[in-house]
């Protein structure tokens, strides 16, 4: 008879933690902080940063206790990561679905532009861009931008085939490149919303820009500080061919945010900034 410890299933039941809640109050605060902050509210930008510091220990927190339940606790058994493929796989999907509101909007205004009062007082068709837009050129920093992130996605995938090969200095290599592609990429963004032409409140063209960029901007950071992480575990040693989940879902995400680049490439940059 198995003793009341003895595990008699292959699934792992967390304990109890406040991270959740934690969490969710953390993304409140960068809500109404962020909001606050858009209408020149001073307090609003002490709650964003409050928030953004509040969700940065959780996410660092939290992760930590999954790596730990992985490496130290060896609860990731072959059913439990299935079922964290499965829940990342959806979690993309849902990131797809949150980028597909931006190119909706994007291909709404563009596609059937309209002037002011068009829906109360037919005045004319409209134009895209619209005038006074100084669009930028899509062949000039995006079209750097878009290399390095094409780029950045082989380097990570030579990580990959390096740690299914044992071979530690090359995935400490490559992933070092990756991460240093990442930021040269956010750098570059950095330098083109600095100088460009138009401000977010400058019509429904540079609305939807930031909101989509800027949005893909965030994931480029977030992927980056992911794959960091992964780069010091591989510096400890702590990545093996057979165990690497954490890896994995990085290099899924990242390669999610260079596809999602090479349509904003040729979307809003290219073809949007053009016709």
């Amino acid at each position: 008879m198995a003793h009341a410890t003895t595990p008699t299933h292959p699934y792992h039941l967390v304990n109890p933690s406040a991270l959740p809640l934690l969490s969710s109050l953390s993304l409140f605060l960068i809500t109404v902080g962020s909001a606050l902050a858009f209408h020149d509210y001073v307090i609003g930008k002490f709650i964003l940063a409050v928030g953004t510091l509040s969700i940065l220990s959780c996410m660092f927190v939290w992760w930590r206790s999954v790596i730990r339940e992985g490496i130290a606790d060896k609860a990731h058994t072959p059913a439990v990561q299935h079922g964290l493929r499965i829940g990342m796989g959806l979690f993309i999907a849902s990131e797809v679905m949150f980028f597909v509101a931006f190119f909706w909007a994007f291909f709404n205004s563009s596609l059937f532009p309209k002037l002011p009062l068009e829906d109360i007082w037919a005045m004319g068709p409209g134009v895209w861009p619209p005038k006074g837009i100084q669009t930028m050129d899509a062949w000039d920093l995006p079209f750097i931008n878009t290399l390095i992130l094409l780029l950045s996605g082989t380097t990570v995938t030579w990580a990959h085939h390096a740690l299914l090969a044992n071979d530690r200095k090359s995935v400490i290599k490559a992933l070092a490149i990756t991460v240093a592609l990442g930021v040269i990429f956010s750098a570059c963004q950095a330098y083109e919303y600095h100088h460009a032409t138009f401000k977010f409140t400058d019509g429904v063209f540079a609305s939807t820009f930031y909101m989509a960029t800027g949005f893909h901007g965030v994931h480029v950071l977030i992927g980056t500080l992911f794959l960091g992480v992964n780069l010091v575990r591989s510096i400890r040693g702590t990545l093996t061919p057979k165990g690497h989940l954490g890896f994995e879902f990085a290099a899924w995400y990242w390669h999610f945010v260079d596809a999602v680049w090479l349509f904003l490439f040729v979307f809003v940059y290219w073809w949007g900034g053009n016709h």
